[in-house]
């Protein structure tokens, strides 16, 4: 996220951030975003218990009420419900940190090393319905090293992460932007 709001510094950068939104109210990330500038808002999911689709309900409104166009999301571990994923069809991406389709879901780096890759790194998908099924948008590729455990090669696989994240924030800007010209 803090990567997408230094991007985003830039006038030349295709999108401005307009919200930055947490299921979790002690996520740093809300700070980060109101030094930078951008409104910062927390929904506490625990506050609606088992009711996702009441949750999402209220993600919704809000990032309506912003005029939110675009949803990039940065460390938001929260399996999507097929309602809200449809509503933001076309106009939400992810970062998730493995060479999809390899290694969908949790505990990636680990499972990386243990089937014996010799590279991992990190995805930008489009949001669809299935779990990190989406459409890859850009991926960096990340050796894995000798000796490496799942605490080093996430920690040499941020940076990739932090490069590529906007790079593909750009390219899924001019795909909705194209489409939009289009019909």
């Amino acid at each position: 996220m803090e990567a997408l709001l230094k991007a985003a510094s830039d006038p030349e950068f295709p999108a401005r951030p307009v919200l930055v939104l947490s299921n979790s109210p002690d996520a740093s990330g809300l700070k980060i975003a109101e030094a930078a500038g951008v409104a910062a808002v927390a929904i506490d999911h625990k506050t609606y218990g088992k009711d996702r689709e009441a949750f999402e309900f209220h993600v919704d409104a809000t990032l309506r009420g912003a005029d939110v166009e675009v949803i990039a999301l940065a460390g938001f571990m929260r399996v999507l419900t097929p309602w809200f994923v449809k509503r933001w069809e076309g106009r939400m991406i992810n970062i998730h940190p493995s060479l999809l389709p390899k290694y969908k879901g949790l505990d990636t780096h680990q499972r990386a090393i243990d089937a014996g890759e010799t590279e991992a790194g990190c995805s930008v998908h489009w949001v669809s319905a299935g779990v990190d099924e989406g459409e890859i948008i850009a991926q960096a590729r990340v050796p894995i090293l000798a000796g490496d455990t799942a605490e080093t090669l996430a920690a040499r696989t941020l940076p990739a992460e932090h490069k590529l994240y906007p790079e593909a924030l750009k390219l899924a800007c001019k795909t909705i932007t194209e489409k939009l010209s289009h019909g």
